[in-house]
């Protein structure tokens, strides 16, 4: 079954906007936590230099995907492939850039910590990787419905719940993976590019 959600059809057009301008001429993009498969299948449409492997922990999920990508008729959307970001082996090969939208605020800090230790795994030396979300920046939420968000989010679960911008640069610094840009988006939301360094 095909499932549409609001949020990837409100932030599909502004992210490819970024990904256009950040993501390699050619190569090989992974999608963590691909959800219904909306995203995947406008990025590959408007970028069709690009192969897309999309990927999701659900196997709702993982039909739904499907079910986009057989109505696409795409030839560069490869078939989708259960990952859990916190496994030690994603079973996926060395790729050009890695998308990952909305995860880390709706998982516990340790999909986190998995995203960006697969992500020094599997990136190509220069490899990019996008992370989009709202996120806290100097400690404060960007906006009050981002405020209001979190508070939801660890409302329904103590583990989730908006991160701090500092402490995912972190991170990311931890496994050689360095910032180079912050673009504010739509909706209080910020996307934020990342290239892997030589460790």
């Amino acid at each position: 079954m095909k499932f549409t959600w609001p949020a990837p059809e409100r932030n599909k057009g502004p992210t490819l906007d970024v990904l256009s301008r950040v993501l390699p001429r050619q190569g090989s993009v992974l999608e963590i936590a691909s959800g219904t498969g909306q995203h995947i299948i406008h990025f590959a449409r408007h970028l069709p230099a690009l192969t897309f492997l999309p990927t999701d922990v659900l196997d709702e999920n993982l039909a739904s995907i499907q079910a986009w990508i057989a109505e696409s008729g795409l030839t560069n959307v490869r078939t989708p492939q259960q990952l859990d970001v916190t496994s030690k082996n994603w079973g996926v090969a060395t790729v050009s850039a890695i998308f990952n939208a909305n995860m880390i605020h709706i998982a516990p800090w340790d999909c986190a910590i998995g995203l960006f230790n697969g992500a020094a795994r599997t990136l190509e030396l220069g490899g990019t990787l996008v992370l989009y979300g709202p996120f806290r920046i100097g400690g404060k939420h960007t906006a009050e419905s981002n405020a209001d968000f979190d508070k939801d989010l660890r409302r329904r679960d103590t583990r989730w719940g908006v991160r701090d911008l500092e402490t995912v640069t972190s991170l990311a610094e931890s496994v050689s993976l360095r910032l180079i840009e912050r673009v504010p988006m739509p909706a209080n939301n910020q996307t934020l590019v990342f290239v892997r360094e030589r460790s």
